[in-house]
């Protein structure tokens, strides 16, 4: 049995970086280190004193330390782990994009008043479960050992749960709204036209060959959009 450290150091880059990225900032927030306002998303400031980093530092607070909190950290750990070690494996620079073009959607979507909150990094976890889904539609998971149901259906079920909780909604939605959007541009519509239209900048592949992040891609070769069935024949449990 491998120890915690051990289990850490075998993370793909990734989303260990992301995962560790919300632990640190939500730990130095629980503390009273860093009130959470300094890293909200307000686009008053974003634009009118040009405090730019709340475009980034907004996608990594969770919330305060919790059962909820709990969870969105285990799906980072587990989902996005599964992605980046399944589909993705070898293609650190389209994970990296992946999360890129997610952050970029669920900005501009929060940008419509009606949608806008002060942190994505809740709908950007729900982007990775989405996109998850997708891959291994046919899994079956286990919800607290009470309901087993087919992954394809599990963000509407952790929707459902969070309605029950009493959780905001419009989070969860965004990460739907985005993870949709990636998988209709990137499997979708490839399957159906033969095109790809939502490819890897070269900026990111250099940057992960730069800073030899994860496992350098061949940007001319193109993801397979039939791959993602490796473990869709397996089971998983949420919540124990």
């Amino acid at each position: 049995m491998s120890s915690p450290a051990e289990f850490y150091n075998s993370l793909p880059p990734i989303s260990k970086a992301y995962g560790t990225l919300c632990l640190l900032f939500t730990t130095v927030s629980q503390f009273g280190l860093l009130n959470p306002v300094y890293i909200a998303l307000i686009y008053e400031r974003v634009f009118t004193r040009l405090e730019v980093w709340r475009l980034i530092t907004n996608f990594f607070f969770l919330g305060p330390f919790s059962i909820n909190f709990g969870i969105r950290l285990l799906m980072i750990a587990r989902y996005g782990v599964q992605l980046e070690n399944g589909p993705f494996q070898r293609r650190t620079a389209d994970f990296l994009w992946m999360m890129t073009f997610g952050a970029f959607t669920l900005l501009a979507l929060s940008a419509i008043p009606w949608f806008w909150t002060p942190f994505l990094g809740v709908s950007l976890v729900f982007m990775l479960l989405y996109i998850w889904s997708r891959e291994f539609p046919n899994a079956n998971i286990s919800i607290y050992g009470l309901v087993t149901l087919k992954a394809f259906y599990l963000p509407w079920a952790m929707l459902g749960l969070d309605v029950i909780f009493g959780s905001k909604l419009t989070p969860d939605l965004l990460g739907i709204v985005a993870g949709h959007m990636y998988y209709f541009l990137t499997v979708l519509y490839p399957l159906s036209s033969g095109k790809h239209i939502l490819k890897t900048p070269m900026w990111v592949h250099q940057l992960v060959r730069r800073w030899r992040i994860g496992a350098p891609t061949d940007p001319r070769a193109q993801p397979d959009p039939t791959t993602g069935g490796a473990f869709r024949g397996r089971s998983y449990r949420l919540g124990g």
